[in-house]
Order: structure tokens, then C-alpha cells, then sequence
């Protein structure tokens, strides 16, 4: 694992937020090399599906010229929801590594399903390996800079 990119993750969502996103952050490393970084883009562009790693899959897949992102890691600083765990899935991303988890950010008050990324793995016979706690500290403090936030929204 590259600690280089879960902070490049976490640079993107501080980002977001200083946008008024949401305090989500996702990079995607290939090959040793980060090949797409983002964050939320929900409010932005009135996009309910504009989650970082939807924007990173779609950034990453337009670089490389490919939808097969086989042999990328997606590095995200909360655990993907269920339809950013089937992106990746149907994207080929090889493994899954995160910080906080959905229940971190539930209690935050986003409408977050609680499903684990382990359960969809499970269910759907997926091969994606997935890392969760990652620089964990770091990506708590940045949940409690944006729940610190006057003006944050949820959704």
C-alpha cells in the first residue's frame, strides 16, 4: 500500500470541502503511479452519483484509454458505498484500500447504506481484495474538520 496515495485522496476531499462537498476523497494508483484523483462533486454538478470515486474511475478510464482498470488500486478515504463498491467492480480495480468506515460516516448523518464493502464482496462473488483502516487517524481527522464546519451538508 502507498501511503502517497490515501493522503493524495485526502488532499482531494479537503478540496472538495473548501468547495462545500462533501469530505469525501478518492485516488487511483496504477503501475506505482497515481493515475486519477478526486473528490465529490455532488452539489457541484447536481449529480447524486458524483461520488470521488465515480469521478476518479471516469478521469482514470479517459487517461488510460480503457474501461479495464485491472491491476489499480482505488484508494478512498471512506469505505466505498455499494454503488462506488460496483464501479469498481465492473471497472476491474484490483483492490479497494479505505479509511473510515460507512458506519464513521452514518453517524455523521449521511443517508449511507449500511452495507459493507466485505458483504457486496461476498454476495457478488467479487475478487476485489479490500484493506479497510487505513491511515485511519488521518482520515478521522478529516471527518471531524468537516463535522466541525458551520455550513456542511449531507445528503
Amino acid at each position: 500500500m502507498n501511503p502517497d496515495c490515501m493522503r493524495e485522496a485526502i488532499r482531494s476531499a479537503r478540496q472538495g470541502i473548501s468547495k462545500g462537498q462533501t469530505p469525501f476523497g478518492a485516488c487511483i494508483e496504477c503501475n506505482g503511479r497515481i493515475i486519477a484523483s478526486a473528490h465529490n462533486r455532488v452539489f457541484a454538478g447536481t449529480d447524486s452519483t458524483a461520488h470521488a470515486e465515480i469521478v476518479a474511475i471516469r478521469e482514470a478510464q479517459e487517461k488510460l484509454g480503457t474501461i479495464d482498470l485491472s491491476g489499480c488500486t482505488m484508494y478512498a478515504t471512506t469505505e466505498p458505498c455499494p454503488m462506488c463498491f460496483a464501479a469498481c467492480h465492473w471497472a476491474k480495480i484490483s483492490r479497494i484500500v479505505y479509511g473510515t468506515s460507512i458506519e464513521d460516516v452514518r453517524a455523521l448523518g449521511f443517508s449511507e447504506m449500511t452495507i459493507s464493502n466485505i458483504s457486496m464482496q461476498e454476495f457478488g462473488g467479487s475478487r476485489m481484495e479490500i484493506i479497510g483502516g487505513y491511515l485511519i487517524e488521518e482520515n478521522q481527522a478529516l471527518l471531524r474538520e468537516w463535522a466541525e464546519m458551520p455550513d456542511r451538508r449531507v445528503y
